[in-house]
C-alpha cells in the first residue's frame, strides 16, 4: 500500500471509534489533498469549518470535554500556527487543570484529548511555497508539555502512528508529509 492508502486506512480506523468526529477545512468538500483520505468516513462524522484555525482547536477541545474524540484537521502545519493559543495554552495544559481526570459527569470515559492532524505541504511536483511547506514539529515539542508529536516519515509510520494516537491517553499532533502522498 502507498502512503496515501495507509492514510485512508488510518482515517477509517479512527472513524470506527464511536466517539470520533473529523473537524476542519476540507472535511466535507474537496479543497485539499487530505480530503481524499476521508472517503470511508461517514458524512455525519465530518464537521466542516471555515478558515478559523484558533476557534477550530478550541471547538475540538470543547468536543473532547463532552466525551468525543475530535480529529482536528489542518491541511498545512503553517495554518496550525494560528491555533497556538488553543493548542499550547489549553489543550496541552488540560491534564494540569483537570488533574488528569475525565469530566466529572462521566468518569467511565478516557481523559479528554484531541488528535490533531496536520500536513507539511508538498514541494514536489508543485512547490506550495515558503508559507505552506514548513515543519514545526520541533517547535511544538518545545512548547507542549503533554501533547505528543508523531511524525509520519514513511508509509510504514502511518498506521502505527495513528493507532498510537487512538490508543494514547494524551492528545497528539500527527504530522503527515504531503510530498509522500503520491508514493
Amino acid at each position: 500500500m502507498t502512503y496515501f492508502d495507509e492514510l485512508t486506512a488510518a482515517m477509517n480506523l479512527l472513524a470506527a471509534d464511536e466517539r470520533s468526529l473529523f473537524v476542519g477545512q476540507g472535511v466535507r468538500w474537496p479543497n485539499n489533498a487530505q480530503f481524499r483520505t476521508l472517503t470511508g468516513v461517514p458524512e455525519e462524522k465530518r464537521i466542516e469549518l471555515p478558515v478559523i484555525e484558533d476557534f477550530q482547536a478550541g471547538y475540538c477541545l470543547g468536543l473532547a470535554l463532552q466525551g468525543y474524540l475530535p480529529i482536528c484537521i489542518y491541511p498545512r502545519f503553517d495554518f496550525m500556527i494560528l491555533a497556538c493559543n488553543q493548542i499550547v495554552n489549553h489543550i496541552d495544559k488540560l491534564p494540569f487543570t483537570s488533574f488528569g481526570q475525565p469530566p466529572a459527569h462521566n468518569l467511565s470515559i478516557a481523559p479528554p484529548r484531541v488528535i490533531i492532524r496536520c500536513g507539511v505541504g508538498a514541494k514536489y511536483p508543485l512547490d506550495s511555497g515558503k508559507q505552506h511547506t514548513n515543519d514545526y514539529s520541533a517547535a511544538f515539542r518545545l512548547m507542549c508539555k503533554t501533547i505528543e508529536v508523531i511524525e509520519l516519515n514513511s508509509k510504514f509510520d502511518v498506521m502505527k502512528g495513528y493507532q498510537h494516537a487512538l490508543q494514547s491517553h494524551r492528545s497528539c499532533i500527527v504530522v503527515e508529509r504531503q510530498d509522500l502522498f503520491n508514493e
